[in-house]
């Protein structure tokens, strides 16, 4: 799993980890329009439904009956706001603020809301939906559905995390530490101490409370407000987590519910590091190899040796950081973010060929950009998101991590043994959480699913960032639940993979037929 908030320069590579979906891992493979049209005109209310207030839990009444007004926004879309309790403990206490965007059906048959979450923690929904909506969700869901992206408290535009300015995130990236030193490893946590205080100053109170069971809670909400007696849900990777979270604490609302690139919430967090950093070392291979037999590839030799110029281009880096054509100096910290980016989708592994192979000749450029577009960084130099940030936060509340120097250590020669490539830059996760102002508040545990709704769990069997191992689990977990297999590379499945994985999904939605278990594509 990846260290995100930042200053490590061993953890903060992992920055992509479970961020975003797939389908999201570039640029280049986002469409920016829409293919239906949102409510254009004037602002649309949307009156509670007597029946969802009833059943909303008398504390939380207010929020399940507020008047929500979508407006037009975003060209084709439709946004609103929605207020949520910052604690849910003290529902009577300050509110929040959700964003949501919403890209409406025409259909006369329309089946409700499909409310989507990338991933992360600190991925976008409203962005995933303005730009990637219309290509990664199939017509005839999109058809039937009212697809609703939405930022989870913590990022972007709902209350988000705040840290640093751009000046300081450029120089935060910039350093770098010997992590297996003593004195490396003080200066990293004297860094990250002085980042959280700045964290909890900008952001406020609310930074104590971006946990995903909170979040879940949020989730409940917006389905009040959309008027939707069960929720309908798309979740990737992180949102896997999320979906499963609230099918556990909501089961009798759980409609259909489609969980892809999913998380074992029953693993500690470095559990799920070690299975990430064995799953990139097993898709780093599948990718040199595709290279080797490509024309072009900068590569040379046997696969293993292929690894091997990798793992000395890395080392290389780390020894003597590369200049980038703008001035810029690369750190192998940057480097390797740049380089794990494309294998969340193979159909961008020309990408990282071509910016292999100018690290080889010299030119560090395309993998510096590779690294900011992980970082939400525009060539300008602004930084357009806060998922690094948000990224820490809500993990440093949603796990309970090891932060001893004896613990951190044993954990680095694991993840070194798991992954000889980048084993390293997965390592020293819990500098991130030592001095985290706020204490975390789960331990991990099974879902625990009592609903009768057939919940669809997918995996991916070259995933890098969830190994296809935990939608077994996950699928177990859930009991009333139907396991799908992708036998592809890259993160994710629905939206970038084949017809057998997209028509079982829009069957699913759509036509409430549930795929046969264990089917594999």
């Amino acid at each position: 799993m990846k260290s995100a908030r930042a200053v490590s320069a061993r953890s903060r590579s992992v920055a992509i980890g479970l961020r975003a979906a797939g389908a999201m891992a570039l640029a280049l493979v986002l469409a920016s329009c829409s293919l239906f049209g949102g409510d254009s005109g004037a602002k649309s209310p949307s009156t509670p439904n007597p029946e969802i207030a009833d059943a909303a839990p008398a504390d939380l009444r207010s929020y399940y009956t507020q008047k929500v007004e979508w407006v037009p926004c975003e060209s084709d879309f439709t946004c609103a706001k929605i207020k949520v309790p910052m604690d849910y403990s003290k529902p009577d206490g300050d509110s929040i603020e959700i964003a949501a965007l919403k890209l409406s059906t025409k259909s006369n048959s329309k089946k409700g809301s499909l409310l989507v979450n990338p991933g992360g923690p600190g991925g976008s929904g409203y962005d995933f939906v303005r730009d990637a909506g219309s290509t990664n969700i199939s017509e005839k869901v999109r058809t039937n559905y009212d697809i609703v992206g939405f930022d989870p408290r913590g990022v972007n535009r709902s209350a988000p995390v705040t840290c640093l300015t751009d000046q300081e995130r450029d120089a935060s990236r910039a350093k770098t530490y010997a992590l297996d030193t003593d004195a490396g490893l003080a200066e990293a946590l004297a860094d990250n101490k002085a980042i959280a205080a700045k964290c909890a100053e900008k952001t406020g109170p609310v930074l104590g409370h971006l946990d995903t069971v909170s979040a879940a809670k949020d989730l409940d909400i917006l389905r009040g407000v959309l008027n939707d007696g069960k929720l309908n849900y798309l979740g990737y990777s992180y949102g896997t987590f999320l979906g499963s979270t609230y099918a556990s604490l909501f089961p009798d609302n759980v409609g259909r519910m489609v969980l892809d690139g999913a998380m074992d919430p029953s693993l500690s967090y470095e559990e799920l590091t070690n299975g990430q950093a064995k799953a990139f070392e097993k898709a780093i291979l599948a990718y040199v190899t595709h290279c080797l037999d490509s024309s072009g590839c900068p590569l040379s030799g046997t696969p293993e040796e292929a690894v091997g110029q990798i793992q000395d281009i890395i080392k290389a880096v780390e020894a003597d950081p590369m200049s980038a054509k703008d001035g810029r100096v690369v750190n192998a910290s940057m480097f390797v973010s740049g380089f794990i980016l494309p294998f969340y989708n193979d159909d961008n592994w020309p990408v990282l060929t071509q910016a292999l192979g100018s690290a080889l000749k010299g030119d560090v450029s395309p993998m510096l950009r590779l690294a900011d577009f992980g970082a939400d960084r525009e060539p300008n130099g602004k930084y357009s998101g806060n998922s690094t940030f948000a990224f820490g936060a809500i993990n440093c509340l949603d796990y309970p991590m090891v932060t001893d120097t004896a613990g951190m250590r044993a954990d680095e020669q694991q993840l070194r043994q798991a992954s000889p490539t980048l084993g390293y830059y997965f390592a020293y996760g819990g500098t991130n959480c030592k001095d985290w102002p706020y204490q975390s508040v789960r331990t991990p545990a099974p879902a625990e699913y009592k609903g009768s709704t057939d919940i669809v769990v997918i995996g991916t069997t070259g995933d890098p960032a969830t190994p296809v191992e935990w939608a077994s689990e996950l699928r177990k977990q859930l009991g009333t639940a139907a396991l799908l297999t992708w036998k592809g590379e890259g993160h994710t499945a629905y939206g970038r993979s084949n017809d057998c994985i997209g028509n079982a999904v829009d069957s699913y939605l759509v036509d409430g037929k549930t795929p046969a278990d264990n089917t594999v594509c």
